[in-house]
């Protein structure tokens, strides 16, 4: 970083983390702006789930001067400009609204879908488990025996001690391509997470009209939006009612789910807008 900025018109940073403070300090001595785009875990702070760099006191100083220093911070959720406001303790002058886009052309339905709810996280660890809301999900599905379950992205080591019942199926971590064949198969997508950012598997899975059950938290509510079902983090009968509710729902709620996130998400506006920004924050 300290030989990179000198040579550059801008710097773009993924996550205000402490690579993101130290190329905004040496940004700010060579007269280069930083963007930073948050993620999420770099304005969380969960105790109890011991998620956020938040939780750290050197870490949390180092990120709140990224994000106050920063030529520009971009937020794919609104959810994530209040988070950062609070943690950091400023007026957010320089957050802006950066969506996500996707490719609605690769992202589209095909073929009959089944009666399977789909989960797609990545988890690693028991902690992973308990954010991702796995546990709540194993749960549920045990609830409803004649409804399949499958989720991608387990650590196998962490399958054999979870005591899923036999209609949960599991799978490792799949590249982001091989995930389509899934969501055009699945009726339902369901992200129960405690804690979440944006969430682009659920957007993609929506493309591919997939109805959405998922907890009301982070940016999932502004994909969802009364077109599928929100709950409670950490509420099993909730869920298990939306998964109900959603797997006996019509098709035609599958084309609403996708034309939403057709409208909201497109592609080129990404493109357009970071383009946009990077050329207002460039020397």
């Amino acid at each position: 970083i300290l030989f990179a900025v000198p040579r550059s018109d801008v710097i773009v940073c993924w996550f205000a983390s402490v690579y993101g403070a130290v190329a905004t300090i040496v940004g700010r001595f060579f007269g280069v702006k930083t963007i930073i785009i948050l993620g999420g875990v770099d304005v969380a702070k969960h105790d109890e789930l011991k998620y956020g760099l938040w939780r750290s006191a050197w870490k949390s100083g180092l990120v709140r001067s990224a994000i106050v220093h920063a030529g520009c911070v971009a937020v794919g959720d609104l959810s994530l400009r209040e988070s950062a406001i609070k943690l950091a303790g400023y007026d957010g002058r320089n957050i802006l609204s950066l969506p996500p886009g996707f490719d609605n052309e690769f992202w589209k339905p095909v073929g009959e879908k089944e009666s399977i709810v789909l989960t797609v996280a990545a988890v690693r660890d028991s902690r992973r488990l308990m954010v991702k809301g796995i546990d709540v999900l194993i749960e549920a599905a045990r609830i409803l025996p004649n409804i399949r379950f499958q989720v991608v992205g387990l650590d196998p080591r962490l399958v054999a001690g979870l005591g899923a019942p036999a209609n949960m199926w599991f799978e490792e971590a799949k590249r982001r391509e091989d995930l389509l064949p899934l969501y055009r198969k699945a009726k339902v997508y369901c992200q129960p997470s405690r804690i979440e950012a944006v969430s682009y598997t659920l957007r993609e899975a929506m493309l591919c009209g997939c109805l959405p059950v998922v907890s009301d938290v982070g940016g999932m509510p502004t994909a969802v939006a009364g077109i599928g079902y929100l709950v409670p983090p950490a509420d099993t009968d909730a869920l298990v009612a939306a998964l109900h509710q959603a797997m006996a729902s019509e098709g035609e709620l599958a084309g609403k789910s996708r034309a939403r996130i057709v409208a909201l998400y497109p592609r080129e506006k990404r493109v357009a807008d970071l383009v946009s920004i990077v050329e207002r924050h460039s020397q």
